[in-house]
């Protein structure tokens, strides 16, 4: 089945050649010059990747990323005309996938995006546990049966705490071991991510945080609950 890029751009000229590159390499596109209508087709389920401009004339891409993992994790890519470098580190913290700097090579965004899909590719592999219940098939986390909305980053720092509950994991472990690239990570992106799954664990049993942070070391999912 073709997988579908929505491409939210407002230069035509990018778009066009971004639309070319992709459905030369067999993918159906979406092409949207603002933001208002992104919810509506993510939501629908039509849309298997964004690519997202960061300078859209009626919303801060970073904004708008920022609501699309409210409700989805589906993979998001970043196009900025920018490169500094806290713009990326920041761009990843709220829940892209991955960060492309203005000009680029549309081959280069094609690759890009599927190496992105491959690793959003069903793994055949599911954990249970007394709270949790890990289902890699589907990328989903439940957690005391509710399940969690969970961006890429978290799902698989969590899926490594659920997996192996107990395990100490430190910063570095987890850069190497969820990042694809973890020099472009930080100890502060992983404290971020940790934070957010605390959160969203906490509007579920807001009496039990389940992840331990062990000072000087890093982070573990607790073995009594």
């Amino acid at each position: 089945m073709k997988k579908t890029v929505l491409i939210v751009e407002d230069e035509s000229s990018i778009a066009e050649n971004i639309q070319y590159a992709l459905e030369t390499e067999g993918f159906d596109t979406i092409w949207r010059v603002e933001g208002r209508e992104v919810e509506i087709l993510v939501r629908s389920g039509q849309v298997d990747l964004v690519v997202l401009d960061i300078g859209l004339p009626d919303i801060n891409g970073m904004e708008l990323c920022k609501q699309i993992r409210a409700y989805s994790s589906v993979p998001v890519i970043f196009l900025t005309a920018r490169s500094d470098e806290i713009d990326r580190v920041v761009g990843l913290e709220i829940g892209a996938d991955d960060y492309l700097v203005k000009p680029f090579s549309p081959r280069e965004l094609s690759a890009r995006v599927k190496a992105v899909l491959r690793r959003y590719a069903p793994s055949h592999s599911s954990v249970k546990s007394n709270r949790f219940a890990l289902d890699e098939d589907r990328y989903r986390i439940t957690y005391c049966d509710r399940v969690l909305e969970l961006p890429r980053y978290e799902f698989k720092i969590l899926s490594l705490f659920v997996k192996n509950p107990g395990r100490v994991y430190t910063r570095e472990l987890l850069m190497d071991l969820v990042w694809d690239q973890p020099e472009m990570s930080t100890d502060r992106a992983v404290d971020a991510h940790i934070k957010n799954i605390r959160a969203k664990l906490k509007q579920v049993t807001p009496d039990l945080d389940p992840i331990k942070t062990h000072r000087g070391l890093g982070y573990s999912l607790r073995e009594d609950i």
